[in-house]
């Protein structure tokens, strides 16, 4: 069998390789392949389903509003339910939520907050800040847009394909992936908590990216908060909670460094969650549907890396979004496609100002 020859092969069909293949595909043939037997099966698709404009560094929130605004534009135009409107709300002491309130979120007082909030004690959070130009996200369907756009646009998706090989000759890769030999002009590395691994199976230096553990569950309670009531988050981290359809969700918050793989809870974990909420909240858990954990991959700084390898010209990472993947992904697709291109940013509908802005922020060390 020929190799399969493209462009741009892109490793990783998580939210990152599948926005970035539905971005680029217009512009250049591509192959986007996955190692698992299905698309955005690890952090992808244990998202808390929340995207969050204040949550983050500078150049995050201002990633994150540029996907909203193209997430806005794709609501539009085809009708799909990317998007709910749903509001955060930050709680915790004076000094906790000062120092983790962002600019653009407004504060509130502690009667406001347990009106938006029933469920939270009073005695448990002295000061709150709202967002609420947040939104909840359909990761599910958001995912399968990308694949969609990107197969209708050419790009040639393979799962089941993990990269065992790469080699750089020059003049391009030769890499194989599962059973196929593939040929490409440039790698992209968007393959999450295994990033710095395929760089290296690459021969390009790692970025010191660190998988973290993060475990949610989805509850049943008593007093389960309503459909499109805020999520609600501890300031110093301990917590948070949204109401979901299938009950509420909640997570420990819990940032812990781990090998890549396929992340699952440990016990007492989520038990040792529900008998803190119940001291803070009055939800009053009664059962643990299902719980998992994922893994949410990022550097030192805190900040994605995407561009070229300043010692690898024809190898981009697309890798360290930590727990800003799909608020961010649009976005980072967009200044992603212009550096692999080298278009014009105006020619690809983004403003030159930012893009800039935001490669220099995200550049690879």
């Amino acid at each position: 069998m020929s190799p399969l020859e493209c462009d741009v092969l892109i490793i990783g069909g998580g939210i990152a390789g599948l926005s970035l293949a539905s971005a680029l595909a217009p512009f250049a043939g591509v192959v986007l392949v996955e190692a698992e037997s299905s698309l955005g099966y690890h952090t992808s698709s244990r998202s808390a389903r929340q995207l969050i404009p204040s949550y983050g560094p500078g150049p995050v929130v201002d990633l994150t509003r540029r996907t909203l605004d193209l997430l806005a534009g794709v609501q539009s135009s085809t009708g799909l339910p990317l998007t709910v409107p749903r509001s955060f709300l930050l709680v915790g002491s004076e000094a906790d939520v000062a120092a983790k309130a962002n600019a653009s979120m407004r504060g509130v007082s502690h009667a406001e907050a347990l009106a938006l909030c029933p469920q939270l004690r009073p005695a448990s959070f002295e000061a709150a800040a709202i967002d609420t130009d947040c939104v909840g996200t359909d990761t599910d369907l958001l995912l399968e847009y990308h694949r969609r756009s990107a197969g209708d646009d050419g790009v040639i998706i393979l799962t089941g394909a993990p990269v065992t090989s790469a080699r750089y000759d020059g003049g391009g890769w030769s890499v194989r992936a599962g059973y196929r030999a593939i040929r490409a002009g440039v790698v992209v590395d968007a393959a999450g908590a295994w990033a710095d691994g395929v760089a290296e199976l690459c021969g390009v230096a790692p970025q010191g990216l660190v998988p973290l553990r993060r475990t949610a569950a989805i509850v049943a309670a008593e007093n389960a908060p309503r459909v499109g009531t805020p999520m609600v988050a501890a300031a110093d981290d301990s917590f948070y909670y949204r109401p979901d359809a299938d009950g509420v969700l909640i997570s420990p918050s819990e940032a812990e460094p781990a090998e890549p793989g396929d992340a699952q809870p440990r016990p007492g974990d989520v038990e040792r969650l529900v008998a803190y909420l119940d001291r803070v909240t009055t939800l009053g858990i009664t059962s643990i549907r299902r719980s998992w954990t994922g893994l949410r991959t990022q550097r030192d700084s805190g900040l994605p890396v995407v561009g070229f390898d300043p010692a690898h010209p024809a190898f981009f990472w697309l890798a360290g979004q930590g727990g800003y993947g799909f608020q961010t992904s649009s976005g980072i697709a967009e200044l992603a496609a212009v550096l692999l291109t080298g278009a014009d940013p105006e020619d690809l509908g983004a403003d030159p100002g930012r893009v800039a802005a935001a490669a220099a922020a995200l550049r690879p060390a």
